[in-house]
Protein backbone atom coordinates (compact mmCIF):
# COMPACT_ATOMS: atom_id res chain seq x y z
CA UNK A 1 0.00 0.00 0.00
CA UNK A 2 1.28 3.34 -0.88
CA UNK A 3 1.33 6.25 1.14
CA UNK A 4 -1.02 8.23 -0.76
CA UNK A 5 -3.42 5.05 0.08
CA UNK A 6 -2.15 4.32 3.58
CA UNK A 7 -5.33 4.15 5.80
CA UNK A 8 -4.98 6.64 9.13
CA UNK A 9 -7.09 8.08 11.63
CA UNK A 10 -6.90 11.55 12.75
CA UNK A 11 -7.17 12.35 16.19
CA UNK A 12 -8.61 15.74 17.47
CA UNK A 13 -7.09 17.14 20.38
CA UNK A 14 -8.35 18.63 22.64
CA UNK A 15 -11.65 16.29 22.85
CA UNK A 16 -13.54 14.66 25.73
CA UNK A 17 -13.82 16.07 29.35
CA UNK A 18 -14.14 19.78 30.01
CA UNK A 19 -13.28 20.92 33.20
CA UNK A 20 -17.13 21.30 33.88
CA UNK A 21 -17.94 17.57 33.05
CA UNK A 22 -15.02 16.57 35.47
CA UNK A 23 -15.89 18.45 38.27
CA UNK A 24 -19.35 17.29 37.60
CA UNK A 25 -18.99 14.08 37.78
CA UNK A 26 -15.76 13.78 40.58
CA UNK A 27 -18.52 15.85 42.55
CA UNK A 28 -21.05 12.97 42.06
CA UNK A 29 -18.52 10.34 43.02
CA UNK A 30 -17.10 11.87 46.20
CA UNK A 31 -20.82 12.95 47.39
CA UNK A 32 -21.35 9.14 47.42
CA UNK A 33 -18.01 8.56 49.54
CA UNK A 34 -19.07 10.98 51.96
CA UNK A 35 -22.93 10.42 51.97
CA UNK A 36 -23.47 7.57 51.28
CA UNK A 37 -25.72 5.90 48.22
CA UNK A 38 -28.19 7.04 47.51
CA UNK A 39 -27.32 10.62 46.10
CA UNK A 40 -30.17 12.01 44.08
CA UNK A 41 -29.10 13.81 40.68
CA UNK A 42 -31.52 16.40 38.99
CA UNK A 43 -31.42 15.26 35.41
CA UNK A 44 -29.14 13.92 33.79
CA UNK A 45 -25.37 14.93 35.44
CA UNK A 46 -24.01 15.17 32.28
CA UNK A 47 -25.05 14.55 28.54
CA UNK A 48 -23.88 10.98 28.05
CA UNK A 49 -25.16 7.32 28.62
CA UNK A 50 -21.84 5.66 30.08
CA UNK A 51 -21.54 7.97 32.40
CA UNK A 52 -24.82 7.82 34.15
CA UNK A 53 -24.73 4.52 33.75
CA UNK A 54 -21.55 3.92 35.35
CA UNK A 55 -22.70 6.55 38.33
CA UNK A 56 -26.25 4.20 38.87
CA UNK A 57 -23.88 1.61 39.53
CA UNK A 58 -22.12 3.35 42.24
CA UNK A 59 -25.71 4.60 43.79
CA UNK A 60 -26.48 7.65 42.12
CA UNK A 61 -30.32 7.96 41.54
CA UNK A 62 -31.19 10.27 38.05
CA UNK A 63 -34.49 12.27 38.28
CA UNK A 64 -36.31 14.53 36.42
CA UNK A 65 -38.01 16.82 38.69
CA UNK A 66 -37.26 18.00 42.34
CA UNK A 67 -40.55 16.21 43.93
CA UNK A 68 -39.36 12.85 43.02
CA UNK A 69 -36.31 13.09 44.93
CA UNK A 70 -37.67 12.68 49.50
CA UNK A 71 -38.14 15.06 51.89
CA UNK A 72 -34.92 15.07 53.92
CA UNK A 73 -32.77 14.00 51.18
CA UNK A 74 -29.22 15.04 49.00
CA UNK A 75 -29.65 16.50 45.66
CA UNK A 76 -27.39 17.30 43.16
CA UNK A 77 -28.51 19.85 40.39
CA UNK A 78 -26.38 18.79 36.92
CA UNK A 79 -23.75 20.39 34.90
CA UNK A 80 -26.31 22.30 32.78
CA UNK A 81 -27.48 24.41 35.63
CA UNK A 82 -31.66 25.19 37.28
CA UNK A 83 -33.86 28.23 37.19
CA UNK A 84 -34.15 29.95 40.57
CA UNK A 85 -37.63 28.20 41.23
CA UNK A 86 -35.73 25.04 41.64
CA UNK A 87 -34.09 26.29 44.29
CA UNK A 88 -36.83 27.14 46.09
CA UNK A 89 -38.76 24.11 45.41
CA UNK A 90 -35.43 22.44 46.88
CA UNK A 91 -36.06 24.57 49.88
CA UNK A 92 -39.20 23.66 50.80
CA UNK A 93 -38.81 20.25 50.25
CA UNK A 94 -36.16 20.45 53.22
CA UNK A 95 -33.19 18.93 50.50
CA UNK A 96 -29.63 19.43 51.48
CA UNK A 97 -28.68 20.72 47.66
CA UNK A 98 -24.56 20.56 45.68
CA UNK A 99 -24.92 23.07 43.19
CA UNK A 100 -22.71 21.10 40.18
CA UNK A 101 -23.44 23.71 37.70
CA UNK A 102 -20.63 24.42 35.43
CA UNK A 103 -18.85 27.76 36.41
CA UNK A 104 -19.33 28.65 32.44
CA UNK A 105 -23.01 28.40 32.85
CA UNK A 106 -23.23 30.48 36.35
CA UNK A 107 -21.55 33.34 34.45
CA UNK A 108 -24.65 33.50 32.07
CA UNK A 109 -27.16 33.11 34.30
CA UNK A 110 -25.44 36.01 36.45
CA UNK A 111 -25.36 38.11 33.15
CA UNK A 112 -28.99 37.49 32.69
CA UNK A 113 -29.72 38.67 36.24
CA UNK A 114 -27.52 41.65 35.64
CA UNK A 115 -29.13 42.85 32.35
CA UNK A 116 -32.49 41.92 33.81
CA UNK A 117 -31.95 44.07 36.77
CA UNK A 118 -31.14 47.13 34.22
CA UNK A 119 -33.77 46.34 32.24
CA UNK A 120 -32.46 45.08 29.12
CA UNK A 121 -34.49 42.99 26.21
CA UNK A 122 -32.67 39.75 26.35
CA UNK A 123 -31.89 37.58 23.14
CA UNK A 124 -30.77 34.21 24.95
CA UNK A 125 -29.33 31.98 21.22
CA UNK A 126 -29.72 28.92 22.32
CA UNK A 127 -31.54 25.29 21.52
CA UNK A 128 -35.68 25.32 23.00
CA UNK A 129 -35.78 22.69 25.47
CA UNK A 130 -32.33 22.08 26.60
CA UNK A 131 -31.70 22.56 30.40
CA UNK A 132 -29.31 25.04 30.03
CA UNK A 133 -31.47 27.36 28.15
CA UNK A 134 -33.97 26.42 30.96
CA UNK A 135 -32.14 27.24 33.70
CA UNK A 136 -31.05 30.22 32.17
CA UNK A 137 -34.25 31.63 31.10
CA UNK A 138 -35.84 31.09 35.00
CA UNK A 139 -33.50 33.76 36.22
CA UNK A 140 -35.20 36.46 34.57
CA UNK A 141 -38.19 34.91 32.30
CA UNK A 142 -40.01 38.86 31.77
CA UNK A 143 -36.82 39.71 29.73
CA UNK A 144 -36.16 36.64 28.16
CA UNK A 145 -36.75 35.76 24.74
CA UNK A 146 -35.35 32.77 22.85
CA UNK A 147 -33.53 32.47 19.55
CA UNK A 148 -33.23 29.08 17.81
CA UNK A 149 -30.73 29.81 15.25
CA UNK A 150 -30.26 32.42 12.48
CA UNK A 151 -33.49 31.88 11.00
CA UNK A 152 -35.25 32.66 14.05
CA UNK A 153 -34.28 36.31 13.92
CA UNK A 154 -37.02 37.61 11.96
CA UNK A 155 -39.91 37.05 14.71
CA UNK A 156 -37.63 38.40 17.25
CA UNK A 157 -39.22 41.74 18.89
CA UNK A 158 -38.49 43.98 22.01
CA UNK A 159 -39.75 46.78 23.83
CA UNK A 160 -36.92 49.19 23.21
CA UNK A 161 -34.11 48.34 20.64
CA UNK A 162 -31.51 51.02 22.44
CA UNK A 163 -31.84 48.52 25.31
CA UNK A 164 -31.30 44.82 24.20
CA UNK A 165 -28.39 42.32 24.89
CA UNK A 166 -27.90 38.63 23.28
CA UNK A 167 -26.11 36.16 25.50
CA UNK A 168 -25.84 32.15 24.39
CA UNK A 169 -25.92 28.58 25.64
CA UNK A 170 -22.56 27.53 26.37
CA UNK A 171 -22.18 24.39 23.56
CA UNK A 172 -23.45 25.98 20.21
CA UNK A 173 -21.65 25.73 17.51
CA UNK A 174 -19.60 29.26 17.28
CA UNK A 175 -20.15 29.72 13.46
CA UNK A 176 -24.32 29.57 13.35
CA UNK A 177 -24.28 31.44 17.00
CA UNK A 178 -22.02 34.33 15.28
CA UNK A 179 -24.31 34.21 12.03
CA UNK A 180 -27.14 34.74 14.24
CA UNK A 181 -25.44 37.10 15.81
CA UNK A 182 -24.77 39.29 12.85
CA UNK A 183 -28.67 38.92 11.89
CA UNK A 184 -29.71 40.17 15.21
CA UNK A 185 -27.33 43.30 15.02
CA UNK A 186 -28.76 44.05 11.59
CA UNK A 187 -32.44 43.87 12.81
CA UNK A 188 -31.09 46.21 16.13
CA UNK A 189 -27.81 47.76 15.33
CA UNK A 190 -27.96 49.16 18.82
CA UNK A 191 -27.40 45.32 20.32
CA UNK A 192 -25.32 44.91 23.64
CA UNK A 193 -22.70 41.92 23.38
CA UNK A 194 -22.14 40.29 26.52
CA UNK A 195 -19.06 41.08 28.34
CA UNK A 196 -17.05 38.51 27.16
CA UNK A 197 -18.22 35.25 25.07
CA UNK A 198 -20.73 32.67 26.41
CA UNK A 199 -19.55 29.88 24.42
CA UNK A 200 -17.36 28.11 26.58
CA UNK A 201 -13.64 27.33 25.87
CA UNK A 202 -13.71 23.58 25.39
CA UNK A 203 -16.86 23.55 22.88
CA UNK A 204 -14.89 26.44 20.87
CA UNK A 205 -11.60 24.49 21.41
CA UNK A 206 -13.24 20.90 19.82
CA UNK A 207 -14.80 22.87 17.03
CA UNK A 208 -11.60 24.40 16.09
CA UNK A 209 -10.08 20.77 15.98
CA UNK A 210 -12.52 19.09 14.12
CA UNK A 211 -12.60 22.35 11.66
CA UNK A 212 -8.87 21.40 10.92
CA UNK A 213 -9.81 17.37 11.44
CA UNK A 214 -12.48 17.70 8.68
CA UNK A 215 -11.26 19.27 5.97
CA UNK A 216 -8.90 16.78 5.16
CA UNK A 217 -11.38 13.24 6.55
CA UNK A 218 -13.22 11.08 4.21
CA UNK A 219 -15.42 10.16 7.58
CA UNK A 220 -15.55 11.88 10.96
CA UNK A 221 -17.29 9.43 13.81
CA UNK A 222 -17.70 12.19 17.19
CA UNK A 223 -18.21 9.89 20.23
CA UNK A 224 -20.90 11.06 21.99
CA UNK A 225 -24.82 10.98 23.50
CA UNK A 226 -27.49 12.17 20.99
CA UNK A 227 -28.43 14.51 23.70
CA UNK A 228 -25.37 16.08 23.77
CA UNK A 229 -25.76 19.55 22.27
CA UNK A 230 -21.94 19.88 22.20
CA UNK A 231 -21.62 16.62 20.78
CA UNK A 232 -24.27 16.90 17.81
CA UNK A 233 -22.51 20.54 17.23
CA UNK A 234 -19.13 18.43 16.31
CA UNK A 235 -20.85 16.57 13.49
CA UNK A 236 -22.52 19.96 11.77
CA UNK A 237 -19.17 21.06 12.33
CA UNK A 238 -17.07 18.13 10.49
CA UNK A 239 -19.73 18.73 7.59
CA UNK A 240 -19.49 22.17 7.39
CA UNK A 241 -15.09 21.63 7.20
CA UNK A 242 -15.52 19.60 3.80
CA UNK A 243 -15.83 15.84 5.65
CA UNK A 244 -17.34 13.79 3.11
CA UNK A 245 -19.16 11.61 6.04
CA UNK A 246 -19.71 12.25 9.74
CA UNK A 247 -21.74 10.47 12.42
CA UNK A 248 -22.15 10.74 15.96
CA UNK A 249 -22.10 7.31 18.42
CA UNK A 250 -22.34 6.22 22.12
CA UNK A 251 -19.99 3.03 21.50
CA UNK A 252 -17.48 1.70 18.86
CA UNK A 253 -20.49 -0.81 18.93
CA UNK A 254 -22.71 1.58 16.74
CA UNK A 255 -20.33 2.38 13.99
CA UNK A 256 -21.83 0.36 10.80
CA UNK A 257 -18.91 -1.13 8.54
CA UNK A 258 -20.23 0.77 5.62
CA UNK A 259 -19.25 3.66 6.66
CA UNK A 260 -15.50 2.57 5.87
CA UNK A 261 -16.25 2.02 2.31
CA UNK A 262 -13.17 1.71 -0.47
CA UNK A 263 -12.59 5.17 -0.51
CA UNK A 264 -12.47 6.30 2.97
CA UNK A 265 -8.86 6.74 3.73
CA UNK A 266 -8.96 8.85 6.59
CA UNK A 267 -10.85 8.75 9.38
CA UNK A 268 -11.17 11.81 11.80
CA UNK A 269 -12.26 10.81 15.31
CA UNK A 270 -13.40 13.17 17.98
CA UNK A 271 -15.16 13.38 21.53
CA UNK A 272 -17.94 15.68 22.89
CA UNK A 273 -17.00 17.46 26.09
CA UNK A 274 -19.43 15.03 28.70
CA UNK A 275 -17.33 11.94 26.78
CA UNK A 276 -14.75 9.71 29.16
CA UNK A 277 -11.62 8.84 27.43
CA UNK A 278 -12.45 5.10 27.63
CA UNK A 279 -14.92 5.77 24.92
CA UNK A 280 -12.57 7.11 22.61
CA UNK A 281 -9.95 4.25 23.51
CA UNK A 282 -12.78 1.71 22.06
CA UNK A 283 -13.18 3.20 18.71
CA UNK A 284 -9.43 3.51 17.89
CA UNK A 285 -8.96 0.01 18.80
CA UNK A 286 -12.37 -0.94 16.46
CA UNK A 287 -10.90 0.91 14.03
CA UNK A 288 -6.66 -0.30 13.82
CA UNK A 289 -9.02 -3.56 13.81
CA UNK A 290 -10.02 -2.83 10.20
CA UNK A 291 -6.71 -1.04 8.94
CA UNK A 292 -6.67 2.01 10.62
CA UNK A 293 -4.25 1.71 12.80
CA UNK A 294 -1.96 5.09 12.19
CA UNK A 295 -3.01 7.87 14.38
CA UNK A 296 -2.18 11.07 13.94
CA UNK A 297 -3.05 13.93 16.40
CA UNK A 298 -4.46 17.20 14.91
CA UNK A 299 -3.80 19.52 17.94
CA UNK A 300 -5.65 22.97 17.79
CA UNK A 301 -5.11 24.15 21.79
CA UNK A 302 -3.89 23.34 25.07
CA UNK A 303 -6.13 22.98 28.28
CA UNK A 304 -5.19 23.67 31.32
CA UNK A 305 -7.96 24.83 33.09
CA UNK A 306 -9.85 23.52 36.26
CA UNK A 307 -12.59 24.00 38.40
CA UNK A 308 -12.75 23.74 42.68
CA UNK A 309 -15.45 21.02 43.70
CA UNK A 310 -19.11 22.24 44.74
CA UNK A 311 -18.70 24.62 47.77
CA UNK A 312 -21.28 22.47 49.61
CA UNK A 313 -19.04 19.44 48.92
CA UNK A 314 -15.83 21.42 49.68
CA UNK A 315 -17.48 22.15 53.19
CA UNK A 316 -18.13 18.74 54.37
CA UNK A 317 -15.06 17.23 53.00
CA UNK A 318 -12.94 19.73 54.98
CA UNK A 319 -15.35 19.08 58.19
CA UNK A 320 -14.85 15.14 57.65
CA UNK A 321 -10.77 15.98 57.00
CA UNK A 322 -10.83 17.85 60.67
CA UNK A 323 -12.62 15.48 62.13
CA UNK A 324 -10.28 12.68 61.35
CA UNK A 325 -7.15 15.60 62.00
CA UNK A 326 -8.59 15.63 65.53
CA UNK A 327 -9.72 12.01 66.37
Amino acid sequence: MTATTARRVLLAAPRGYCAGVDRAVIAVEKALEQYGAPIYVRHEIVHNKYVVRTLEKKGAIFVEETDEVPEGSIVMFSAHGVAPTVHEEAERRRLATIDATCPLVTKVHKEAVRFAREDYDILLIGHEGHEEVIGTSGEAPDHITLVDGPDDVENVTVRDESKVVWLSQTTLSVDETMETVDRLKEKFPQLLSPPSDDICYATQNRQTAVKQMGAEADLVIVVGSQNSSNSKRLVEVALGAGAKDAHLVDYASEIDEAWLTDEVRTVGVTSGASVPEVLVEEVLEWLAQRGFADVEIVKAAEESITFSLPKELRRDLRAEAARKAAG
